[in-house]
Order: C-alpha cells, then structure tokens, then sequence
C-alpha cells in the first residue's frame, strides 16, 4: 500500500499551544478560566476535583464528542440548559480564538475568530488533539468497535479528511438500513445508495491502511524505552482492497450487498463493511498479541502507538499536535517514567498532563503545575 502522508511542504512549526481556557457549566465546573504559558502544564488535584472534565472541554477542540464520546447533554453541569467553552490558541505568531457550545434543543456550534463554522469537521482542519485516558487501559481487551474508534481517531489526526469519510460511510449505509427497513427493495432506489456505500468503505478502508503502514514505521523508529507495537487492520473491506484494488473491491462489496438484502431486512444491520474492522497490535519482542500482556506492557504500547501518531502528525502539518494525557503515569515503572518525560519533551508539542500526585511529574522538567484544586477555588467551580 502506498504510502500518502508527507509532510506538508511550507508548514509554520511553531507548536500550537493553548494560552487561554474558559469553561461554563461544563460538567463539574460552574465557571473555570485559566491563563496558560505556552507549553505542557501538569493538572493535579484529589480525584474528583475535576482534572478528566478539563482534559475533555480540551478534546472538544477536536471534530466529534470528545475523549468520552458522551452525549452533549451529559457535558453540562447539574442538567444546566448550556454550556461553553473558549480557547485562545497560538501557533508562532497568529493566534485564534476558538468558541464552541451547546444549548438545550440544539447541536454543537463552533466558532472560529468570531465567525459561524458550518461544521465541527472545520476544527480537524485547524488543528490536531491526541489523547490518552486511563479509561482506555483495557482498549486491547475491549471489543472491536472501540478499538476501531482509537484507530480511526489516529487516522483522522494524520489525515483530516478522515472524519469526512466515515461521515459518508455512515450516511449511506444508514440510507440503506432506512430503505430495506421500509421495504422498498427497487434496485433502482438500492442500487444507487450501495455504489455510494462501496466508495465510501473502500476510502475509509484505504485510508486506514495508509495511516497503519505510516505509523507501523514511526512507532519502529520511535524510543527504545516503549516496545515496538506491530499494528495491522483486520476486515474483509481491507482484504478485499488489498486483494483486488479499489475499483474491483468496491463492486463485490456491491455484489455482496445484493445478495444480503433479505438478511439484512430482517436483522436492520448492514452484514459487511468498513465498521466491522478491527485494529490488531502484537508486542514485536514477546511475538503475541497485545491483549495477552502485561496491564503494564499493554499501557506502554497504548503509549508507543500515541507517541507515533504525534510524530506523524508534526511530520505531516508540520508542527506537533496538542496531546492530552490523563493519568499517564499509572501503571508505568520509574524508568519508563522518565521515558517518557524524555520522549514528550523531544516532542515539542503543549502536553496536558494530569494525576493526583505532583510528585509523580518529578521528571517532567519543563511543564508549568496546574493544582487545580487552587484555581478552582478562586474560579467558583463546584463539585
């Protein structure tokens, strides 16, 4: 598979850096403002106090539902009606004040320096978030669908029409289930939404192939404290592409969709496609899958694979993306500890870290403490 992520040519490589937050009614936090130096900060605080909440308000600066994927009601703090959150972003010399929200009855709205963004997909454009959450400790033990959520996430941060094209994929694979569900089996009706189905999965499938062959080479190439995570992508749309190409893996999957018709009226599913896939990683030195090591080995691979994607990404626009790392600590010995404190200050990119106890950022040299449980204390946030 052909290799299509370069480096974008002309890029600025100043890191984006957050240098203003403002939260409102977001989850735990009635009103929270901070006012940031332009590189990695370390969130501490009791659990509880609300440092996962600030990492997610961040992720909101990417398309999507953040690094929860919860439901937008679910963001506003005690069933309020709203909530809002600014950002003032600086990469070298421009700055951009970024406004995204949501009201009652409403869908997210973003706005970028005071204008209306059409769609949330206009953030990928703008600039890169990777994240890591303790809750995807289990990712490898998890079933397919969230792996292929983590996976598509990385591919969307190396490539930003990504979104776009699980978008398209979504959109007519729903028109089918609608159409079969309503019985109207005319191929003239089916015909057309599957040929747009067969385009979509065999780009969201390319896609993903590109990103995995992109980012099994930098995770090689990455730091020799982490192991070295072989990644593939495990689907019948990829065999397929990789098989017989585009053109012709596009129409059997038409073909197959055909045939699946009466099937798939009857169980409301679409029975092949791009959102059956699973990401498959192997720790390269033990020789087994990921799922089969360690707590501790798994979070290091978890750590290898993200650190890979940033690299990729800086390679690509050219500056390194913004990374939010939630408890990133637990479960990692002191060696690798300072591992990695090493390998995110090589980066360059504004880290938001967070843990309960600052004392475990003892090698992180560079970053600027945030406790928040002080901040919020002068800000009015509440439990």
């Amino acid at each position: 598979m052909q290799k299509v992520l370069p480096t974008r040519p002309g890029a600025d490589r100043a890191a984006a850096a957050l240098v203003r937050v403002e939260l409102r009614d977001f989850r735990n936090h009635a009103r929270l403002t901070l006012d940031l130096e332009p590189r990695s900060l370390a969130i501490t605080g009791p659990n509880g106090v609300g440092k996962t909440n600030l990492l997610e308000a961040v992720s909101m600066l990417a398309p999507g539902r953040g690094l929860r994927r919860a439901r937008l009601a679910d963001m506003a703090r005690d069933d309020t009606a709203a909530w809002v959150l600014s950002f003032v972003l600086r990469t070298g010399e421009r700055t951009v004040r970024i406004g995204t929200g949501w009201s009652r009855g409403g869908k997210r709205r973003v706005r970028i320096d005071g204008q209306e963004a059409d769609s949330t997909l206009r953030l990928g454009e703008l600039l890169a978030v990777h994240w890591l959450t303790a809750a995807m400790d289990g990712l490898f033990n998890a079933g397919a669908s969230v792996r292929r959520r983590f996976l598509d996430r990385l591919v969307a941060g190396m490539n930003p029409d990504h979104a776009a094209l699980t978008a398209n994929w979504e959109r007519a694979s729903r028109q089918r289930r609608e159409l079969l569900k309503q019985g109207r089996l005319e191929d003239v009706w089916l015909g057309s939404v599957e040929r747009a189905m067969g385009a979509a999965a065999v780009a969201v499938a390319q896609a993903r192939l590109e990103a995995v062959s992109v980012l099994g080479d930098a995770v090689a190439g990455g730091a020799g404290s982490f192991p070295v995570a072989d990644i593939g992508v495990r689907g019948g749309v990829e065999r397929l592409l990789e098989a017989t190409g585009p053109t012709a893996a596009s129409e059997r999957l038409q073909a197959l969709w055909r045939a699946a018709r009466p099937t798939d009226q009857a169980s409301g599913r679409t029975s092949t496609g791009p959102h059956r896939s699973d990401l498959v990683v192997h720790h390269r030195n033990r020789g087994v899958e990921a799922a089969r090591c360690s707590t501790g080995e798994q979070k290091a691979l978890l750590i290898s694979l993200v650190l890979a994607a940033v690299r990729v990404e800086t390679a690509r626009r050219g500056a390194p993306p913004l990374v939010l790392l939630d408890e990133v600590c637990a479960h990692l010995d002191p060696q690798r500890r300072a591992a990695l404190a090493a390998e995110l200050d090589a980066l360059g990119a504004q880290i938001w870290l967070t843990g309960a106890d600052a004392s475990s950022f003892g090698d992180f040299r560079h970053v600027q403490p945030v406790p928040l449980k002080a901040v919020r204390a002068v800000e009015g946030a509440v439990d």
